[in-house]
This record gives structure tokens, sequence and C-alpha cells, in this order.
């Protein structure tokens, strides 16, 4: 998916850095997402759920809160309301240029600012809020002995992850006057509320009390055993679809119609993990599907293996041709299974005198209901006609091209955040 750089002015008019991450193909929404306490836009979750959010037709607009990543200002000077300002002119700068935001996500305190902020963004119609805390004072226990020189000495460097900020007296008080109860009651939003039970920095408990004070619609969906970061892939996966198959009960994600005879269009698949093998597969802004190899070939497991997708692809078209055909001739076929195997077998055993070794996939069709045996015969004919099928039996030309090598970012994103 496209990232573009850009810039806009944050509550006090510094400049905020920001990624705006668009489709590929039609654009059906906008999303705006809110990163965690100290962390960036460029935290492995929120660009993980900007990536899936945006191959289902979702562009997101992630950015740095002031003082943070590359955005101007001092976060010495920042409170919980300037993130809710920050916030407000994101909106803004989105609404202007005609993406007014539909979707409001907020990771951690950036979930709880999302919720204050929600009220002053007319055009968002859902929200959702990841490991948030229910009172924004929570974050102040990350201070430790820290914040009783904050409270004598006004201001205090305190170490949170791998870095240390300087707090001030001012953040501390104004956190505290932070209650999120009235902004979650009067939220006129659907909800929903995503949280790890065994969440070390934000309870569990914080998902309840919102979700009490919370009016329908409102959703909770357990992240199991995730940490507050959702730095596990598989975490900030499963949540990226989570959110994606949630957010269209709320939010028109209805593509154009494709003009007749056009082609199916581009699958694209992308590495997930660059560590490992798994890989996104995306049909289109509806249709995502994970590819892996087995563990024993250095993969998870976690989706079908590359023969395991052209044997389903096989599979899937016989089966269809062969509904499509006794449709319409009218007979009783009630059900039909294909199960397709694959094999790789020397030339000499398939026929042909070449030495060397060809694909042979084997496969059994099943025929449920009170069909003659002539209508079973053509149905079985049928299925040679399979689109796939004819495909793979013909010779086929893989024409490749390499994509114009992306210009180097010129920027290095911080990581970590407590």
């Amino acid at each position: 998916m496209p990232s573009s750089k850009i810039q806009f002015p944050g509550h006090d008019g510094h400049p905020l850095a920001a990624r705006l991450d668009r489709p590929e193909g039609p654009q059906l929404a906008t999303a705006l997402f809110a990163h965690c306490f100290t962390c960036s836009k460029d935290i492995a979750a929120a660009r993980r759920i900007s990536q899936r959010l945006a191959a289902m037709g979702i562009a997101v607009l992630r950015f740095d809160f002031t003082g943070l990543g590359h955005s101007g200002g001092e976060f010495a000077n920042t409170t919980f309301s300037s993130n809710v300002g920050d916030l407000e002119r994101a909106a803004d700068w989105l609404r202007d240029e005609g993406m007014a935001p539909t979707l409001l996500i907020g990771h951690s305190l950036g979930g709880a600012a999302i919720l204050r902020a929600a009220q002053a963004i007319p055009s968002a119609r859902a929200v959702v809020s990841i490991a948030a805390p229910f009172d924004p004072a929570h974050v102040t226990h990350n201070f430790g002995d820290a914040l009783d020189r904050i409270e004598t000495e006004g201001e205090a460097l305190v170490p949170l992850g791998e870095r240390s900020f300087v707090i001030r007296r001012s953040f501390v008080d104004d956190i505290r006057a932070a209650s999120l109860g009235e902004a979650i009651a009067g939220l006129r939003r659907a909800l929903l509320i995503l949280h790890a039970p065994r969440d070390a920095v934000v309870g569990i408990d914080n998902a309840q009390r919102i979700f009490e004070a919370a009016k329908h619609p409102k959703s909770f969906v357990t992240l199991d055993d995730a940490d507050h970061l959702v730095s596990n892939a598989a975490d900030a996966e499963y949540a990226a679809e989570v959110i994606a198959a949630w957010a269209g009960r709320y939010i028109p994600l209805t593509p154009p119609a494709p003009p007749p005879g056009a082609p199916e269009g581009i699958v694209r698949v992308a590495e997930a993990d660059p560590d490992g093998f798994l890989q996104d597969v995306n049909d289109g802004p509806f249709h995502h599907l994970l590819a892996d190899e087995p563990e024993a070939y250095g993969g998870t497991n976690r989706g079908m293996s590359p023969y395991g997708f052209l044997a389903a692809g096989l599979g899937a078209c016989t089966s269809m041709t062969i509904r499509m055909y006794a449709r319409r001739k009218g007979w009783p076929l009630e059900h039909v299974q294909v199960d397709v195997s694959h094999d790789k077998v020397h030339a000499q055993d398939a026929g042909t005198t070449a030495d060397t070794k060809v694909d042979v996939f084997r496969r059994v069709i099943r025929l449920e209901g009170p069909l003659s045996p002539d209508q079973r015969a053509r149905l079985r004919e049928i299925a040679d006609r399979c689109p796939v099928h004819r495909t793979l039996e013909m010779a086929s030309e893989v024409r490749t091209e390499l994509a114009e090598a992306p210009r180097p970012a010129a920027e290095t994103e911080p990581q970590g955040c407590p």
C-alpha cells in the first residue's frame, strides 16, 4: 500500500509529522489512528493495523503527537488535553482534504484521547480503543518515584521504555482532571474495545469500566495473551482483522461496481513477517488470506502453502463449474465436494518421454443427490472444463518485471514506549 509523508499544524501550530496509508484501489473510508503514550506513529501495532485497513480500502492517517517522533514542539509542554487538540487538528486536515474520518482508533493513552476527542469529530461513526485506560491518570503509575519530584519541583526526568522524558506538573494536573465517564456515555458512536486479559500495564478492568460506561452499540473482544504494545505480529494481525470485520457493520465499505467484462484485478502478496515466510494475500478490499510454510520448512504454519493455494483454486473452480452446469440443467445435485492432492512425478509416469518431473493434481469429486448414472458421468466430464483445470493443463507464460525501487526514507523512526 502506498504510504506518503505529510505535515499539518498541531494544537499550538507546531508541524506534526504523519503518514497517510492509502489503498491501492478505491478509497472507501478514512481512519484516524492515535498512538500510545510516548510512542510514535510507526510502532509495530500502528503500522500493521494501518496496512491491513488500507488493504480493505480504508485510508489511515497516523501521526506523531507534539514533541514526539518527528513532530515539532516540546513534549515537556504537552498535556492530555493537547493530545486531544492534536487529534482534532488531524481530523480537520483530513476533512479539508476531502477525507473526513469515519473511523477513529486509539492505542493505550491514545485510545483515551480518541474517546475524549470523538464528540468533536462529527464525521466519526465508529471508535476503537486498544488497551486504553478508563482513567487517563493511570499513566502516572509509570512515573514511579519521579512523581514526588514532579509534585515538589515542578518537573522531573522520567525513564519510559528505552528513553527518558521531562514530565511537568502541568501534565500531571491536566491528566488527573481528565475524566472519561461522561465522554464515553455520550459517545453516540459504535464502540469496539480491544484489550488483553494479561496486559500488565493497563489492566483488563479498564476495558470493563469503559464497556459499562458506554451505550450501545458496543463490543468487547479479548486480545488473549497479547502484551500492552501488541508487539507480536500475530496479535497485531488479529486486532487488525477484528477491526476490519467490525468496522464494516457501521461504515459503508461498498466498492464501486466494475464495468462489465472487467478483469478480476490484482492479487497482492506482501511479507507479513520478514523473519519467516508469512505473507499477506489481498484480493481486492474485502478478501484477505495468509500464506505460510509448515514449521518443518521454517514457517509458522499460519496459512496455506503456495501449493495449497494452487490446489484450492483447482478444487474451488471444479466445484463451481459442476454446480453451475447442474443448476442450469435442473439436475438434483445436493452437494459437491472436491479433494485435491498435488504431487511431482517423473514425466515417464505421466505418459511422456521427457526425463523430468511434472506436476500431477489428483482430484476426487463427490456428488450427492439422486443423480442418474448418465448425469454423474456428464458432471465428471464437465469437471474437466473448469477454467483453472484448463489453465493448468495448458502451457502458461509468467512475465516478470521489477517495480521501481522506492526512494530511501530520510528519517529514522523512534521505537519503544512504556
